[in-house]
Order: C-alpha cells, then structure tokens, then sequence
C-alpha cells in the first residue's frame, strides 16, 4: 500500500493555485521577467534597480529635494536614501542642505551622472525592444492602456473608501 503524499490536495482539487488568479499570475511572470532583464542591463551600467529612475528624474530637473524624488518614484524612503547614499559614493550625485530649510537635503547631478543621460536611454531601447519583441505599434498601444486601466483599478482599490 503506497504512503500518502503529505503535499497532496486535501480537496481533491487538481488545478494549480494560479488558475485562481490567472491574470494576476500572468503579470506577476511578466514583472519578474522584465525586472530580471532590467536589473542586467542596469548592471552593465553599474547600477541598481530603482537608481535609474532617480538619474531619470534628475535628467529632467536637476537640484530636486530628496522628498521630491521619494515621491516622484514611488520607492519608500529607506531604499531612496540607500540609492542616493551609493549613487554620490560612485560619483553620479552631490546632496546638499536646501538654502530654505537646512533639513530638506537637495540632490545634484555631477558631471559623470549627466554623461551617463546616453547610456541610460539606450538601456531603456534595449528593454523596449526586448519588451516589444514582435508585437505590432496597435498591440502595444493596447497593451498601455490595459495596463494603466489595471494599476488604476489596484490604486483605486488600496485607497480608503472616503478618498475614492
């Protein structure tokens, strides 16, 4: 007589936990795969993931507040200083107390973090391409606008019901 499996369903189900949530899976398997790729290619550049969009929005307005950055990018406030901290150790930023208020730190660019503007939008056309693969310009264009309606639903559905 066989011994019982101790990992088997006690249901009787036979169906993998994920069908339960199939599109939620599919963009879990998506986020990770995208992610995985971006991290190499950051690497390449000598960065982490998440200091590109700090060296991003910096491109755009130098001499930001860190508060600004914090919340510009979405990551939560240890992982922004940890970035910044490893970002001005490599030589890419400078922070500095704001004139206005000496506990508002502003972050600058250095010279070496604006050459590196190049490399960074070429990372960001290799992800877009990898990304593309062979999609055609009307699928993609599809594809933007359900995600964005999706992120919106899970934006909306994380808020208190009094903000909503």
């Amino acid at each position: 007589m066989p011994l019982e499996d101790p990992g088997a369903r006690v249901t009787g189900e036979s169906r993998p936990v994920q069908e339960s949530g199939s599109l939620s899976y599919a963009i879990f398997q998506l986020a990770r795969a995208h992610r995985g790729y971006a991290a190499r290619l950051l690497r390449d550049l000598g960065l982490h993931p998440g200091q590109e969009l700090l060296l991003m929005r910096l491109l755009e307005r130098d001499g930001q507040t860190q508060s600004e950055l914090l919340a510009a990018v979405g990551l939560d406030h240890s992982t922004v200083s940890k970035s910044l901290r490893r970002m001005q150790e490599a030589g890419l930023l400078t922070r500095q107390p704001a004139e206005h208020d000496r506990r508002a730190v502003r972050v600058w660019l250095t010279g070496q973090g604006r050459a590196i503007r190049g490399d960074l939008e070429e990372m960001w056309a290799e992800l877009e391409r990898a990304s593309v693969g062979g999609l055609d310009a009307e699928t993609v264009e599809r594809f933007i606008a359900t995600s964005a309606v999706i992120r919106q639903a899970i934006v909306d559905r994380d808020r208190p019901a009094s903000e909503q």
